[in-house]
């Protein structure tokens, strides 16, 4: 089941967190295993099933990132494993920055390189909450086009999660 419909809420980027937790605690307490101990396997069973449906939709909801790849997964715009094509710019910058966190010898260069990741980290947050505001008001034609934009953001975060990954490991060797 689609955790939006589960929780009767619009699809969003940008959930309200305050009605999805008092849902979540809503809904543990309908489908708690032990209110149902006194009956049928079957029962028993379609409520284990529930409750379980219920932190798995909370755990990714509640999570902005979690909740991001999840949409994108729903539109089939994201896979395990996939090799997206992301612009050539930003490919170079990456292999730019990779070359020179190589090439790192103390603090100080790390540190500048570390900056520039952390900017284009921003640069890319900013976008993608441009593109996420007014998702769920959007028609579908118009939906489609903003997942598709936030799927470049989504594979390019990735990317650059690895980079923050290499640039942990450099400063953990100075």
């Amino acid at each position: 089941m689609n955790y939006f419909e589960f929780y009767g809420i619009a699809e969003s980027f940008d959930v309200d967190t305050a009605f999805l937790k008092k849902k979540f605690y809503a809904l543990s307490k309908q489908y708690h295993p032990d209110f149902y101990a006194g009956e049928d396997e079957a029962k028993q069973q379609e409520i284990l099933e529930l409750s379980t449906l219920n932190n798995k939709a909370y755990q990714v909801l509640s999570d902005p990132t979690r909740r991001m790849e999840y949409i994108l997964k729903l539109h089939n715009l994201v896979s395990e494993g996939a090799k997206p094509q992301l612009p050539a710019d930003f490919l170079m910058e990456m292999m730019d920055i990779n070359e020179r966190l190589m090439e790192v010898n103390d603090a100080e260069q790390l540190a500048a390189v570390t900056t520039e990741v952390l900017a284009i980290e921003g640069d890319i947050k900013d976008k993608l909450t441009k593109l996420t505001v007014d998702y769920e008001h959007l028609d579908h034609t118009a939906q489609e086009s903003r997942r598709n934009e936030i799927a470049e953001i989504y594979y390019r975060q990735k990317y650059l999660l690895r980079i923050k990954e290499s640039l942990d490991t450099f400063a953990a060797r100075l």
